[in-house]
């Protein structure tokens, strides 16, 4: 069952998959690539893809796609079901049916966007995101969010994208095999996630035979040499040249700067074994922006000890000095999030907030350090900053001990709109991934801040999962210990940013504020509706 929402209501938040020229025919000679040829010829059933990253498995999934959903019966057609990581790559993927459908099948597909209700086995109901294209041969192609419970249900042709990276790899293959009794395909394409990860178990199956899947190896330079760089052109508008192909895979290789093993686990397809640092300096330095402000406030001791009623007119009185300037200059056309890493004590506490822009980037407006400050006072600042920001989507808060008190009572206040995250190995496996995934497509700004980047170089891959392990704290810039807190902060504000709206009951200020941000004395280059000054390291490899 399934309640469609108004497509227009996200017209402006569709991917990538929308962004390629309005007259691109994959049809058309030059276009597809010979691995992505040898994979629409593949005919088999059962068919995986062990790939480098951005080698356009996606882009020619899609193309087939299109063609059997828009397919009679007679002619092989089916209903197909997209099952990405992130709800940001089922929008991708439906955009490129959508293009499809227009430019090679002749029809107008229309994005839906709707709710999937999956049924549990308990009975319980999850409602979960999806879009899809209805084609006039009755099938439909599906693009869920997050992976259903009831795939079984399904019937047709599933494709699990990214599959290393889907919480329970196995069990949704176990589960789509149901689909052969009927004539159903399965097509699994993924990166690698480290040797231990269920996707490279499967590939080392079905290398032994114990498994029916036909296999397809592209490490990235294989792309390269069968043309990707010529098609990156092609899609942004470049004219390629051979100093200029050296020049753009210079920076791609570069970008992994010591993280050698990182670097041949995503391009060369070389599973790493799970150990080491999680991202580079290079990397992070390349994300972040001038000009974004990072606010410190040690709360002197006599202002920790005092009378509630003193506590909150200080708090009150230091709110309106240092965020409402901050505040004011968020869009109002945007969405806002944030992501919250608790601290009392000995640790401190880090908000880094941030919104969505139109193409889908996460850019953050300001980070947050609290030190020594009552839990009274942080709930304070916390609700002073959710009542003031536009058109709030998310917040991400850490409710591992102590912080608990703090995102029970934003829960209270706020609804489903605040995510009360236990920081546990579970969550760290299945977000922190994605996280990264977001610097190397250069999707997401921080602060260009020494404390910022050595918080994120604190994040360790310890028995494959990406965290802070326990240890000696660092030394910040102003004296104080730190232990990576914007950096697991900014993974949950990141955390939030990919969630659904929720309708929250409260009324905001009603400030008015500026059009356009304007952080930074410098206009950025790169975009306008960041209103930053210039981005460290940035290229024009923006949305690759």
């Amino acid at each position: 069952m399934s309640n469609v929402v108004p497509q227009a209501a996200y017209s402006d938040d569709l991917p990538r998959g929308l962004e390629i020229p309005k007259d691109l025919d994959p049809l058309r000679d030059g276009i597809l690539m010979a691995h992505q040829v040898k994979w629409l010829e593949d005919e088999s059933d059962l068919k995986l893809s062990e790939k480098g990253r951005r080698t356009g498995f996606t882009f020619a999934e899609a193309y087939d796609d299109t063609l059997i959903a828009a397919a009679k019966r007679s002619a092989g057609g089916d209903h197909v079901f997209y099952i990405g990581d992130t709800k940001d790559k089922g929008r991708e993927f439906i955009g490129y049916v959508a293009h499809f459908a227009k430019v090679v099948a002749g029809e107008l597909g229309t994005i839906e966007e709707f709710v999937f209700e999956d049924r549990r086995k308990d009975g319980s109901t999850n409602h979960i995101s999806a879009f899809r294209v209805r084609f006039a041969s009755g099938y439909r192609v599906e693009a869920l969010s997050s992976r259903p419970e009831n795939i079984r249900g399904l019937q047709g042709v599933v494709v699990i994208d990214e599959a290393a990276f889907h919480g329970d790899v196995r069990g949704v293959i176990d589960a789509v095999n149901a689909l052969l009794i009927w004539g159903g395909k399965i097509r699994v394409i993924s990166t690698h996630n480290g040797v231990k990860n269920p996707f490279n178990e499967l590939i080392a199956e079905a290398k032994a035979g114990k498994v029916p899947f036909s296999l397809h190896f592209t490490p990235f330079q294989t792309a390269v040499d069968n043309g990707l760089y010529e098609r990156v052109c092609l899609v942004r508008g470049w004219t390629p040249t051979v100093e200029g192909k050296q020049e753009w895979l210079d920076r791609i290789i570069n970008s992994y700067g010591t993280r050698v093993e990182a670097r041949r686990q995503e391009l060369d397809c070389i599973p790493a074994q799970g150990e080491g640092s999680f991202l580079s300096r290079v990397l992070i330095e390349s994300c972040m922006a001038d000009g974004i402000p990072v606010i410190r406030w040690a709360v002197p001791e006599e202002v920790a000890k005092a009378q509630l009623d003193i506590r909150e007119a200080v708090t009150r009185d230091w709110c309106r000095e240092n965020l409402d300037p901050i505040l004011e200059k968020f869009s109002p056309d945007l969405w806002s999030y944030f992501g919250e890493d608790f601290g009392r004590h000995g640790d401190m506490t880090s908000i880094v907030a941030g919104q969505i822009l139109s193409n889908l980037s996460r850019h953050s407006r300001f980070v947050l350090e609290l030190r020594r400050c009552p839990h009274a006072m942080q709930r304070q600042i916390l609700f002073y900053i959710i009542e003031r920001v536009p058109r709030f989507l998310a917040g991400a808060m850490d409710a591992t001990g102590n912080g608990e008190y703090l995102a029970e009572a934003a829960g209270e206040r706020f609804g489903e709109a605040i995510h009360q995250v236990k920081l546990n190995q579970a969550w760290y496996r299945a977000n922190m991934e994605p996280y990264r995934s977001a610097f190397e497509d250069r999707s997401i700004i921080l602060p260009h801040d020494a404390d910022v980047l050595s918080d994120h170089q604190a994040i360790q891959v310890v028995g494959g999962v990406a965290k802070v392990p326990d240890g000696p704290s660092d030394v910040g810039a102003d004296g104080y210990e730190r232990h990576g807190d914007t950096g697991i902060g900014g993974a949950l504000a990141y955390y939030a940013s990919r969630q659904d709206p929720k309708v929250i009951d409260f009324q905001s200020s009603g400030q008015k504020r500026a059009s356009v941000p304007a952080f930074g004395e410098v206009p950025s280059t790169e975009n306008t509706e960041t209103g930053f000054g210039t981005v460290a390291g940035r290229n024009n490899m923006d949305g690759f």
